[in-house]
């Protein structure tokens, strides 16, 4: 819609022959139609400011690059707190909300270590391995970020409410869904699609074979996003879930290295350094933009744009020891976010 009238004013003031003519079909055209004289804008904005809640679009520089890339992203995001550049090295972790024991054990320690390797911990805020993940990285002084199924004014499940105001502090509350939704059984399936998107890669806890979590997981393989599993005992229903993803090519984990090395991260902290001391230059962001999932030579980048070969061989060096690219092989260079390979799971 935005794209045929060209911005969102135009798209919500438009006269239902105007909407028919942009695509949409006579039953989204009723229901825009029937609540747009129900809706105050200004009364959105002041209820907005009273929690807090910043809006952001996809066209803002803070909406995260990587959730971006999803086919189905979210347009508009409700952020309450704050999100930050380093939260670009960010990892989901999902599973049961009935933990075992093992489960809590094996999770609080993997994240402890994540998290103190600064990697972001993005979740569901719901109980059992989700409530785990984000007091774990808290509690080890990171970052966390947890999706909302509904809107940031409702804490769901309402026992999570002081755990959700110590992620404001250290992370934010994310949702795509306006203040005053109420959480719905089919919203929480389009909630995952977020957390896997806006991360490097999933890490299943402990999960059944028939869950949440493993919704999770498949939509985390459709976004070519890793899977992690974490392995646990044959006897046990709640490790059903991971030990199929394991049979089925999800990288197993037993520590934290496991993941970090898979996702070429082991240096995120020094990353994180050299950004700071040294600042994005326009050449590297022209280079960002020839770069991709695909090898890409040396003399191929030199050709498109136009560079010195020096300078060009520079800033590629000076990126690599941020994080930003990956050499390959013989000069050929891809976006190291980008440079992952592809499985399929089977979910029953």
């Amino acid at each position: 819609m935005e794209k045929h009238f060209g911005n969102l004013e135009a798209a919500w003031q438009a006269a239902p022959a105007d909407l028919k003519r942009s695509g949409l079909d006579s039953g989204s055209i009723r229901a825009i139609t029937s609540r747009r004289p129900d809706i105050s804008l200004d009364a959105e904005m002041e209820k907005l400011d009273r929690y807090g809640v910043k809006v952001l679009t996809f066209h803002d520089a803070e909406y995260p690059s990587r959730l971006n890339e999803i086919y189905d992203y979210p347009p508009i995001l409700y952020v309450r707190g704050s999100l930050l550049s380093e939260d670009e090295w960010c990892l989901a972790v999902v599973g049961t909300r009935r933990a075992t024991v093992y489960g809590r054990q094996v999770t609080e320690e993997i994240v402890t270590d994540l998290a103190r390797n600064k990697i972001t911990i993005v979740s569901g805020l719901a109980r059992g391995i989700d409530s785990i993940a984000h007091r774990s990285a808290l509690e080890a002084g990171g970052r966390t970020l947890a999706v909302f199924a509904c809107g940031l004014d409702i804490v769901y499940p309402a026992e999570n409410a002081e755990l959700a105001r110590r992620i404001i502090q250290q992370g934010a509350l994310i949702s795509e869904y306006p203040l005053g939704t109420r959480p719905r059984a089919d919203n929480f399936p389009r909630r995952n699609r977020i957390m896997s998107g806006i991360s490097l890669g999933v890490l299943i806890a402990e999960a059944g074979k028939v869950s949440g979590a493993m919704i999770t997981a498949q939509m985390a393989l459709e976004q070519n996003r890793e899977v992690f599993a974490i392995p646990g005992s044959i006897l046990s229903p709640t490790s059903g879930g991971t030990n199929h993803l394991i049979q089925e090519g999800a990288k197993l984990v037993s520590n934290y290295n496991d993941i970090l090395e898979e996702l070429n991260l082991t240096a995120v902290v020094h990353q994180m350094e050299i950004r700071e001391i040294v600042t994005a230059s326009d050449t590297e962001s022209l280079l960002l933009k020839q770069l991709g999932a695909e090898p890409t030579h040396i003399d191929e980048i030199c050709h498109s744009t136009r560079l010195p070969i020096s300078a060009l061989s520079s800033t590629l060096a000076m990126m690599e020891l941020k994080g930003l690219v990956k050499q390959v092989g013989n000069m050929n260079y891809v976006l190291a976010r980008e440079a992952r390979g592809e499985y399929r799971i089977k979910v029953e």
